[in-house]
């Protein structure tokens, strides 16, 4: 299955109906799907930490919310998720691109690759590394978790997951 489809196609199963994104070339064809659904509410945002907070608005307001983004981002937003959602229990759904690992041709991409899944340990946030097939069930557990646990949880997504077809 398209990587791009099975991680919408999660979403939609998880009842996702708001999110926010952050561009990002392995996100593109996803965040294009995003924008044709007519029952979801895509917002491209500027910063990851903006994300997190219009995020946390759409899940007071009633909403399922998730923010799309790159590992790169990740540092920009700690203290949103520690102070924002972590502290008043705000479920968050992140898809996060996750560069820097393995194949990699972009040097600056590498630290935040290596420090990704340290920061989230560090933090506590839940997160899991699906393979393209079971990307959709994943992405749809993965909310499941963030809404009953009323925290972040975060789906990391390789570049083997996005050049899987």
């Amino acid at each position: 299955m398209n990587p791009s489809l099975a991680v919408y196609l999660g979403l939609r199963r998880a009842g996702i109906d708001f999110a926010a994104s952050v561009p990002c070339v392995n996100l593109q064809e996803l965040l294009a799907m995003l924008d044709a659904d007519t029952e979801m509410i895509h917002l491209p945002v500027t910063r990851e930490e903006e994300g997190v907070g219009i995020c946390a608005g759409a899940w007071l307001g009633g909403r399922r919310p998730a923010l799309l983004m790159q590992n790169s981002g990740l540092g920009n937003c700690i203290n949103a998720l520690a102070s924002l959602d972590m502290l008043y229990g705000i479920a968050l759904l992140m898809i996060i691109s996750h560069r820097g690992g393995r194949g990699e041709s972009i040097i600056g991409q590498v630290p935040m690759g290596r420090l990704t899944v340290p920061l989230l340990e560090a933090m506590g946030i839940p997160h899991l590394s699906p393979s393209p097939p079971e990307a959709e069930e994943a992405v749809a557990g993965a909310w499941k978790k963030a809404e009953s646990g009323r925290c972040p949880v975060a789906v990391l997504l390789d570049i083997d997951f996005w050049r899987a077809i």
